[in-house]
């Protein structure tokens, strides 16, 4: 890191709170990836944006950066919307075994947001290839989830809210209160000065 130039604008940038622009990308692994592209695009309707091979010496050679240790193998992306990328590595058939979702360290689940419109949609593409669907109403007539799994046993979610109509609002619908918070908050530490520190960013 030492040739990385960072630029600083002033020097009270770094005591400012960061701004997130939401997820860049989210990398997956996969041992089939025509398999892959075919429900990603086919069933699901994403886009296919950039499809490439690593360059040699990124697997298993010192320029690895933390990607799988296989040499020059797929690495595609797919566009989930708001300007996010969902990409896969594809790991040689046999070299790795299936992932426990529920270990430490492990995804559990991807959740995408959608229109009622498009949940009705794809509802009814996944219904058509087979692929069984789980249906949940968080909060009646407001919150609604369909979860699935893709071909590669990665566990999927749809998640809409009717009143948002095309335009899913997520952190708006998400954010709590301050107190609300603070009762599950105190189930980790008695620390005052940490729970205030924690729920900074939320109203009372």
């Amino acid at each position: 890191m030492d040739d990385v130039k960072f630029a600083v604008h002033d020097e009270t940038a770094s005591a400012r709170r960061p701004h997130y622009y939401g997820v860049h990308h989210l990398a997956l692994n996969t041992d089939d990836m025509k398999m892959t592209v075919d429900f990603y695009v086919g069933v699901l309707g994403m886009r296919l944006v950039h499809a490439m091979k690593v360059p040699p010496g990124v697997g298993t050679g010192p320029g690895n950066r933390g990607n799988p240790p296989f040499e020059e193998i797929r690495h595609y992306f797919f566009d989930m919307g708001r300007d996010g990328l969902l990409a896969f590595f594809e790991i040689p058939s046999g070299a790795k075994p299936k992932g426990d979702r529920d270990a430490i360290g492990t995804m559990q689940h991807v959740a995408f947001a959608v229109s009622p419109e498009t949940a009705v949609q794809l509802h009814g593409r996944l219904t058509e290839q087979g692929i069984d669907c789980q249906l949940v109403e968080h909060a009646p007539g407001q919150k609604y989830s369909l979860y699935f799994y893709d071909p590669n046993g990665i566990r999927l979610e749809l998640f809409w809210q009717p009143a948002d109509g095309e335009e899913p609002r997520v952190i708006d619908a998400f954010t709590q209160t301050k107190m609300k918070a603070r009762e599950e908050l105190k189930t980790l530490t008695a620390d005052e000065a940490w729970l205030e520190w924690a729920t900074s960013g939320l109203t009372s």
